[in-house]
């Protein structure tokens, strides 16, 4: 990159914080801080700043922090449970089902290993692996790029650790979806409304221009119910969601016990999706 490009962006970028958080940004970026700090100083991701807490810190019991395990070998045991965590998930949500594969909108959907995990090659991956498929969704980081990319603040963490959508402030720039290495949000190209099957009017529906992605069932979660896709599940515990911060919970019991890995773990977003292999 070029000086007189980075110079541009560096000044578009002030000029967007001004526009953001007024002079209290460009004066701090003045005297030297730098624009995560400015931001912060003025106000911007604060509740990120709260709600951020790595996996390998002292973590508060009090205060939960929520996360997911999907044990890879039981989907291929039962290639039938990633249909029915797919349609459970849709379903409640009222994600449209768009006939041009160009328009989908996925909150939780199958993929191949290598796809999930590109990183993890092998040359001589063994035939369960590479002959079938698992789930892979928002995997609701600690430190979240879509989250600093929002203009908006339409994507934030809450204090449960989820990372949300509030679909009312989406302006459809699609930052958060530059932003994000995992592939893990939709944009409405199209209106939605005629290809939900069976509204959930629990849950709010979209209109065209925003974007979407899982939630991890926050709504549900609220009512003390479990996400959807862990309850399509079953007994199977092909799919287990908890609090990461009670250390006599179930996720961290099986986090224990068993070997996981992570997708992409090294571009530091800490994600909270374990993978069981």
């Amino acid at each position: 990159m070029d000086k007189n490009r980075r110079n541009f962006l560096k000044v578009a970028g002030i000029s967007t914080l001004a526009g953001l958080g007024g002079t209290a940004v460009v004066d701090r970026l003045v005297g030297g801080a730098s624009l995560a700090q400015a931001a912060a100083e003025a106000g911007h991701n604060v509740d990120q700043a709260k709600a951020t807490q790595g996996h390998g810190e002292q973590q508060d019991p009090s205060v939960n922090r929520y996360g997911m395990i999907i044990d890879i070998k039981k989907f291929q045991q039962d290639p039938s449970l990633g249909e029915k965590a797919v349609t459970a998930c849709h379903s409640v949500h009222n994600v449209p089902q768009f006939p041009d594969k160009k328009d989908e909108i996925k909150w939780i959907w199958m993929t191949n290993f290598d796809n999930a995990f590109p990183t993890n090659t092998n040359l001589y991956r063994d035939e369960a692996t590479a002959k079938h498929q698992l789930p892979i969704l928002c995997n609701h980081c600690d430190k979240p790029p879509c989250v600093r990319a929002c203009p908006t603040k339409a994507t934030f963490r809450n204090k449960d650790g989820i990372v949300m959508m509030d679909y009312h402030r989406c302006i459809g720039c699609r930052f958060c979806m530059a932003a994000c290495p995992y592939g893990s949000r939709s944009f409405n190209w199209r209106d939605p409304e005629a290809f939900v099957k069976d509204a959930n009017h629990v849950y709010p529906r979209r209109m065209r221009g925003v974007v979407e992605k899982c939630n991890f069932c926050d709504e549900r979660v609220g009512a003390g119910k479990q996400p959807a896709c862990v309850e399509a599940c079953g007994e199977s515990k092909a799919i287990v969601f908890g609090n990461l911060n009670d250390p006599n919970s179930e996720i961290r019991k099986m986090l224990k016990e068993n070997h996981t890995i992570q997708r992409n773990p090294a571009l530091g977003t800490i994600p909270s999706v374990f993978y069981i292999v």
